[in-house]
């Protein structure tokens, strides 16, 4: 699920404004932000306009000479970037005795830690769980599985969240909302709607909106009934009580969460109707269509899927991901590793 490429929409100014934003906050208070794929010409590229432009440290894993002789063969200067092998004596110590510390109840012993560490996904991320990185990017040239299981193995899920959820930002020629579940979660139950709901809140203000969460349905309020909407009548529930500080309200029709002329109708004591900016789709099906119909018939910019729940940021890339989609991400990861 890539990112659009800059190149393929005409950039509004609150487009670029926005983006401009992201990365002067990124900026702002650099994190260290490793990419395992050295070995791609997009990774490479977008590594040196990282810094240039200083948004992030980075983390290049491979062989240093290889690495040097293809940058320098790209006209690239990645002189500000560490260069590390998955050989590297001292970091290959510390990792093995980590994994097997952090995984001894599933098994793990010396041997196998040290055969799990050949994989860069692996690596990466006890770069991270050992203090070494903030943050990866991964999965140009990777599957999105082989990216994220040993986040989910190694680094986990934030203290009361229950699973990882992929949102993507949105942003228009005049706002940015936030869709969510888009990319992970096929057909959440209610306790998992409502999870979704809060953590992309959390995103939503991340990334500078105040949110206003709406819990997406064919039925507004309490003017349908059955399973589907007794689902997102329940997450709301849930989320309302897991986070009564955030305006979080449903189920909601999207007209009346966007629409004040509807939602003065259908829901006129909502706190969120007509002014959501945050939307949870009830399954995958939902958000995912609805995102790429948005992002293909408006113009929209999708930026993500941002991987929302993790003690620390893990973001995966399209295997068809252009440079800009990977500078994107590289940006957004850098500013959930910020907190």
């Amino acid at each position: 699920m890539p990112l659009i490429s800059l190149e393929e929409l005409g950039m509004s100014d609150f487009k670029t404004s926005f983006l401009d934003k992201l990365a002067n906050k990124a900026a702002s208070s650099r994190k260290r932000i490793v990419l395992p794929e050295s070995d791609d010409e997009r990774i490479l590229k977008a590594a040196a306009d990282i810094l240039q432009k200083g948004v992030a440290d980075l983390v290049l894993l491979g062989d240093q000479d290889t690495v040097q002789a293809r940058a320098s063969a790209l006209g690239l200067d990645l002189s500000a970037a560490e260069i590390v092998s998955l050989d590297d004596a001292e970091k290959l110590a510390r990792y093995t005795a980590k994994l097997v510390e952090l995984r001894a109840h599933k098994g793990m012993d010396e041997a196998k830690a040290k055969e799990t560490l050949k994989d860069i996904s692996f690596f990466g991320t006890m770069m991270i769980a050992c203090g070494d990185a903030d943050g990866m990017v991964s999965g140009a040239a990777h599957t999105t599985a082989h990216t994220i299981r040993p986040a989910l193995q190694v680094i986990k899920t934030q203290p009361g969240v229950k699973l990882v959820s992929g949102a993507f930002l949105m942003v228009f020629d005049d706002h940015c909302d936030v869709y969510s579940d888009c990319a992970v979660t096929i057909s959440p139950d209610a306790e998992q709607l409502a999870d979704i709901a809060v953590v992309s809140a959390q995103t939503a203000a991340q990334f500078g909106l105040e949110p206003k969460v709406a819990m997406l349905s064919y039925s507004t309020i309490d003017s349908g009934s059955g399973p589907l909407v007794d689902l997102v009548r329940d997450a709301t529930a849930k989320a309302q009580a897991a986070a009564p500080e955030v305006a979080i309200d449903g189920p909601l029709q999207f007209d009346a969460a966007v629409v004040e002329s509807v939602a003065a109708q259908k829901a006129p004591q909502s706190p969120v109707a007509g002014h959501a900016n945050t939307f949870i789709f009830p399954d995958l099906n939902a958000g995912n269509i609805t995102y790429k119909a948005v992002q293909r018939t408006s113009g929209a910019l999708a930026v993500g899927p941002i991987l929302q729940g993790l003690n620390a940021p893990v973001n995966d890339l399209s295997r068809g991901a252009t440079v800009d989609d990977i500078i994107n991400t590289i940006i957004i990861t850098a500013i959930q590793a910020q907190g």
